[in-house]
């Protein structure tokens, strides 16, 4: 289970992460909404074990060290941190990426075999900045998961890339689910644990959402349900976590630890 107890990251003039506490379960997604970039990443950062907060702690499994949550968790798309560069060649983000999985998990297949192996032979001579929403999800996926020790997926506000949820929630999913990205077997059958923090929750969605900085007892749509403002209940279909106050927007851009 991926933890977060009481997870805060403060700025020099105001919290760049609000106190977060939620718990998610393998083989769930959970979409966690904030309001501004800098909060929707620093809380992928922390949740991924690449942040250090300022109090507070993010774990996976019974293993409270942050070396053991960052093993089992890959981050995507962060902002100004590891999403890929728009002028950057499809062939050339493979390289690197499949460079960065640990060398008992590295495919030393060239680029362009993997990319075929893979689906994305169409993709061999594009740049990233070609790539359409949801095939771009489905390739960093399949590059974060060459790593056979990831367990947890944490993507970084999927949503900023398109206004079609359909781009990206049902891939995310079946991920989840353990379907892979086709809804077939192509990942193992791990169930993952995935989190998406996203600026807006789709209407079409009814799992399980975390309201970060959200103040409980604040009117919202149905099927919304408030809880206290720092637990999470995991089969909820909403839950709210975070301090009793909203934070104003963030300014300051959250630093990654290495």
């Amino acid at each position: 289970m991926l933890s977060a107890t009481e997870l805060q990251v403060r700025g020099r003039h105001k919290d760049l992460l609000p106190a977060t506490t939620l718990q998610v379960p393998p083989g769930t997604l959970l979409l966690a909404q904030a309001d501004g970039q800098d909060t929707r990443t620093t809380l992928a950062l922390t949740l991924a074990g690449r942040m250090r907060p300022s109090s507070g702690a993010a774990s996976w499994g019974r293993d409270p060290d942050i070396a053991h949550l960052r093993r089992h968790t890959a981050l995507l798309d962060a902002p100004n941190v590891n999403e890929p560069e728009r002028h950057l060649s499809v062939k050339d983000l493979v390289a690197e990426d499949l460079a960065l999985v640990p060398r008992k998990f590295r495919d030393r297949t060239r680029p362009a075999a993997w990319l075929a192996r893979h689906g994305y032979s169409d993709l061999a001579d594009k740049w990233v900045e070609e790539l359409e929403p949801g095939r771009r999800l489905a390739l960093l996926v399949d590059l974060a998961l060459a790593d056979a020790d990831v367990d947890v997926l944490v993507v970084d506000s999927p949503d900023r890339h398109t206004d079609d949820a359909q781009d990206w929630l049902p891939l995310l999913q079946r991920l989840a689910d353990g379907n892979g990205k086709d809804g077939g077997d192509d990942d193992g059958g791990r169930r993952l644990t995935v989190v998406a923090t996203v600026g807006s929750v789709p209407g079409c969605w009814d799992g399980t959402v975390a309201h970060v900085g959200a103040q409980p007892g604040a009117a919202e749509p149905e099927p919304v349900a408030h809880v206290g403002p720092t637990t999470l209940v995991t089969d909820a279909r909403a839950v709210v976590v975070g301090p009793t106050t909203k934070p104003l927007e963030q300014t300051e851009e959250p630093q990654e630890t290495r």
